[in-house]
């Protein structure tokens, strides 16, 4: 299986990688960052792309892609609604556009956030953004579209948040956290257990194109 990442150096996108590198069905996976990070796998091939409102340029290269997992994503505090919709909701299409031009058979997940607002009139600004966006990924004629939507996500195996605030709140309940998963195991998840999801679906496909946490942590 081949994969196209996106978001492989913030933490969610770590997980999903390592767990790709793990997963002796994945081939390769090809990483589009902004940024060289020089991954030293034989598995990865990472491609610098300053522009990611415009994807024309890897035409090629997505044509033999069998899914795309899209974890890039920002942290909304302090960010304007229209700054936080240029990351969330136009580079996402952008690149759902080009994997779809490209090969109409890729599968294309997407990591979405508990409370996504598909109705995109709520008050909480990122959750509208969000909705906004699974609904315009819904309209597309992938093969699949899978849209996942983790609560809390417990970090593991050295992984950490590349965002101030939440990795000071992982410090804190860093400790708690193990018992937080045993009392409340549908509203927590790891790093771990959310990149096995998203491959698995991406192989195997799932009953329903929005996955909540109970479904996640089925995984």
């Amino acid at each position: 299986m081949k994969i196209l990442l996106f978001g492989a150096t913030g933490m969610i996108g770590q997980g999903v990688l390592r767990e790709c590198l793990l997963d002796a069905e994945v081939e390769s996976v090809l990483s589009v960052v902004r940024s060289a990070t020089w991954p030293r796998q034989a598995k990865v091939r990472e491609v610098v792309h300053s522009n990611f409102q415009d994807f024309s340029a890897l035409q090629t290269q997505l044509g033999e892609i069998d899914a795309c997992l899209f974890c890039l994503g920002v942290a909304s505090a302090g960010m304007t609604e229209e700054a936080y919709r240029l990351v969330t909701h136009d580079y996402t299409i952008a690149a759902a556009r080009a994997c779809l031009e490209a090969n109409p058979a890729i599968a294309f997940l997407y990591i979405s956030g508990a409370a996504a607002d598909s109705s995109e009139q709520g008050r909480i600004m990122w959750a509208r953004v969000k909705g906004q966006t699974e609904n315009d990924l819904l309209k597309m004629l992938f093969r699949r579209v899978h849209l996942f939507r983790p609560g809390f996500i417990r970090p593991l195996h050295g992984i950490q948040s590349r965002t101030k605030l939440y990795r000071v709140l992982y410090r804190v309940l860093g400790p708690l956290m193990p018992a937080l998963q045993a009392l409340f195991p549908r509203a927590v998840t790891t790093t771990e257990q959310l990149g096995r999801a998203m491959l698995r679906v991406a192989k195997d496909g799932y009953e329903k194109p929005i996955l909540e946490m109970r479904d996640i942590t089925r995984f």
